[in-house]
């Protein structure tokens, strides 16, 4: 079994287009659909959604939740700690050895958590 995609919640869908168009550059992963409510991207191992809530409720992050991408290095996980930070989302855990792996937390623009490891 492997993941299939993942979608985070977001209340301004361009802004957060944005975002991650910014986050997904660096590793040539591009959009492949968007519409008035989502936006994808996609990659050989994976897809990865934003979207306006189905319920039309305002989108709010999990506690708990977290998105992990695995980078391959450390250099490419302080380089996309440091562009999240650029694009306006805000850091949540400084790039650092953290048992086996080396990671960083960061929030995006609707506070949605994401990890980046290698």
């Amino acid at each position: 079994m492997k993941m299939n995609y993942f979608v985070v919640g977001t209340n301004d869908k361009d802004a957060s287009t944005r975002f991650y168009d910014g986050v997904f550059q660096e590793f040539c992963i591009k959009q492949v659909m968007s519409n008035d409510r989502m936006t994808y991207w996609q990659s050989e191992s994976f897809a990865f959604a934003v979207a306006i809530p189905f319920d039309e409720q305002p989108a709010t992050n999990g506690n708990g939740t977290m998105v992990g991408f695995a980078l391959g290095s450390k250099e490419a996980v302080k380089r996309l700690h440091s562009k999240v930070i650029e694009l306006g989302g805000r850091c949540d855990g400084e790039p650092g050895d953290r048992g086996p792996m080396f990671s960083a937390y960061v929030r995006d623009l609707d506070d949605n958590k994401l990890c980046f490891s290698a």
